[in-house]
């Protein structure tokens, strides 16, 4: 079997593959005694009773969680190699084994809930056990102990906030910055598509001056882009790692060298610059550059449910709304209308919008719950946190290739409407005045005329000059005119 109390052993492959075959389940101890585990799973004890006692969701900590924890064992035991502390042999079994842990191949061997202990200890001991059990399977039976060996100079309570900063800023990193600036890109692109596209301007959902579509687009892109920059902003904070504080921040237990070897090692892994933490009791004890993280995914859900609204609205119709653009036509929309089209990716996109702001509530709220030397709340943080950039870094890249790259303008309808704006009209106030300006507006949307026409009845101002004065292309520019 694959071990014995807390040291666990492993005989040579044909032999386990019999063992596994004969019973469904093993005698694994622990401090607390004896408990039955899976015949076939890496994890001991320790993790069996946490499945046991949190039947509570079919949430799972996600695979990015899971790829940081496996760094840090294996920084963990290069580190504590290189200090003289393990020796080669079971540094060199945990790394071999971390790394397959890194690469997934022993996600189903991680089963706890996300609501669980609060420091997350249940997964901490998931991945020592693990990692023991695999190990010593590969070393033919030598023992490799989870705590002693894998958890050398480490405590749960610097792993886990280690893992949720080093996963989050490898997912920000790797996954959202790079879909944001596909998007900003895919935005930039249209805007210099449809440059010449002259559209009504809307305030209030109501008609205001004109506007150039590229424009629009482009403050999108602009949009994107300061999201962009205020996550890349937060990302020096979250580089700071709490690892070797261990158990209250004092670093008991872990050579004095840990902590700064260990954030060098994972910087070195990773090609990303991690550190450690400027105050060890800080990064225990709070989450707040979580907190900070996850304000700048909830600011970038906002501009982005604002966006796919706007692309919603400028695709409503076809007969009774905007008609301005035509999205790309994905999927049937209606299991009784026949050929409605729905705008999908956008309203896909405002739900990922609406949970990521969620997302950030029950993370601010569970920031709170840091008393004394630990925040208690762990898990739902790492949980929330990574589900937001994932869906982010999704979506973005979905709005840009399914919505933004492939709408179509519907260039004969937008000219027509900016044709008969009465708001038009605001461009001649440096000249007749806001009052006369007004009875103009209001004339020409009653008898259903253009401005042009109307003020020819009832100012001074030539055909050519209000033609001049009321070209919409050139009021998009701004400025004052003069008759």
């Amino acid at each position: 079997m694959r071990g014995q109390g807390q040291t666990i052993v492993a005989n040579d492959d044909d032999e386990w593959e019999r063992g596994v075959s004969e019973a469904k389940f093993r005698v694994e101890r622990d401090s607390m005694g004896e408990m039955q585990v899976p015949a076939d799973a890496l994890y001991g004890a320790s993790t069996a009773r946490a499945v046991e006692n949190f039947p509570i969701s079919s949430l799972r900590l996600p695979r990015s969680f899971i790829r940081a924890l496996g760094l840090i064992k294996l920084a963990a035991a290069r580190v504590n190699q290189d200090l003289g502390l393990l020796n080669t042999k079971k540094s060199e079994l945990i790394q071999r084994v971390a790394q397959e842990v890194i690469d997934g191949q022993w996600d189903a061997d991680f089963p706890i809930d996300v609501f669980q202990t609060g420091s997350g200890t249940s997964t901490n001991m998931n991945a020592n056990e693990v990692i023991a059990s695999r190990a010593a399977q590969l070393a033919g039976g030598r023992p490799i102990h989870p705590n002693d060996d894998v958890n050398m100079g480490q405590s749960s309570n610097d792993v886990i906030p280690s893992t949720i900063n080093v996963a989050a800023y490898l997912e920000t990193v790797e996954q959202l910055l790079p879909a944001l600036e596909h998007l900003q890109a895919t935005f930039e692109q249209r805007a210099r598509d449809t440059d010449d596209v002259v559209k009504m301007g809307r305030t209030h959902l109501m008609d205001a001056m004109p506007v150039r579509l590229s424009q629009e687009l482009g403050g999108w892109a602009a949009q994107v882009a300061a999201a962009r920059q205020r996550i890349e902003a937060t990302l020096p904070r979250v580089a700071q790692l709490a690892i070797g504080g261990t158990a209250v921040g004092t670093g008991i237990n872990a050579h004095p060298e840990f902590a700064g070897r260990m954030a060098a090692m994972l910087a070195e892994l990773t090609g990303q610059p991690f550190v450690e933490t400027s105050d060890h009791f800080m990064a225990q004890a709070s989450q707040d550059t979580s907190v900070e993280l996850s304000g700048q995914l909830k600011a970038y859900a906002a501009g982005l449910m604002k966006i796919a609204n706007d692309l919603r609205w400028m695709n409503s119709g076809p007969q009774g709304g905007l008609g301005e653009i035509s999205l790309p036509a994905l999927q049937p929309g209606s299991s009784i209308m026949p050929g409605k089209i729905n705008p999908v990716i956008s309203e896909a996109t405002m739900m990922v919008c609406a949970q990521v702001i969620g997302n950030d509530a029950t993370i601010t709220l569970s920031a709170q719950m840091g008393n004394f030397e630990l925040n208690v709340m762990l898990p739902i943080i790492a949980y929330d946190l990574l589900e937001s950039i994932d869906l982010l870094a999704s979506t973005s890249r979905v709005l840009a290739d399914k919505a933004v790259a492939g709408f179509t303008v519907n260039r004969e309808s937008i000219a027509d409407v900016v044709e008969r704006n009465p708001i038009m009209v605001t461009a001649l106030n440096p000249i007749i005045g806001y009052e006369a300006g007004s009875k103009i507006a209001k004339r020409a949307y009653a008898e259903n005329r253009r401005v042009k026409d109307v003020a020819l009845e009832m100012t001074d101002l030539s055909s050519e000059d209000l033609d001049r004065l009321l070209d919409a292309a050139d009021l998009t520019r701004g400025g004052i005119k003069d008759a």
